[in-house]
């Protein structure tokens, strides 16, 4: 459908800039993500394995690359699903991170925080729209409850012509009976 070349890409723009201009300044945006990062991982930072990053810098990488990959297949209509769920899990914690208008005392910077913290909210609509956008297609779901109804609908039948021939005598290697 032409809505969808239009708006995946619409919405992947917002994404790839993000991605761009992060790896272009890594450690302002480390230092934003920083207090997030100890909020969450701080007290089990010890304890998680080897290969999970926990560098804000490194994790600002990955999530840079991220939003640029996956905004570049949702622009582009390559396995649009997976890419808005990969974006809405990135988008999630740089909302948090980025826009903490909670912890703003200054009226002007707060209402400006709270106007980006909104905005994202309602990129991660759009996200979680695209997501579970099947293209006109019926769902994984439709698709399942379908062929069910058909299965219980069709071993209803067999069960009934089952029922009869037994009943009347008609069925397949029934033998006779001797006299």
């Amino acid at each position: 459908m032409l809505i969808r070349r239009l708006a995946r890409p619409l919405l992947a723009t917002t994404f790839i800039y993000g991605g761009v201009q992060a790896l272009r300044d890594v450690p302002s945006h480390a230092k934003a993500a920083s207090p997030l990062l100890e909020k969450t991982t701080g007290k089990v930072r010890d304890s998680l394995p080897e290969q999970v990053p926990t560098d804000p810098e490194t994790l600002v990488r990955i999530d840079a690359m991220v939003k640029i990959g996956a905004g570049t297949m949702l622009a582009l209509g390559k396995f649009p699903r997976l890419a808005s769920l990969l974006l809405a899990g990135s988008v999630v914690p740089t909302t948090l991170a980025g826009h903490p208008f909670w912890e703003i005392s200054d009226p002007e910077q707060r209402q400006s925080q709270q106007i980006h913290f909104y905005k994202n909210l309602g990129l991660l609509g759009g996200l979680l729209i695209s997501a579970v956008d099947t293209g006109g297609k019926p769902s994984v779901g439709y698709r399942a409850r379908h062929t069910a109804q058909r299965a219980r609908h069709t071993a209803h039948k067999v069960s009934e012509q089952t029922h009869q021939a037994v009943g009347t005598g008609k069925g397949k290697g029934r033998k006779k009976r001797r006299k």
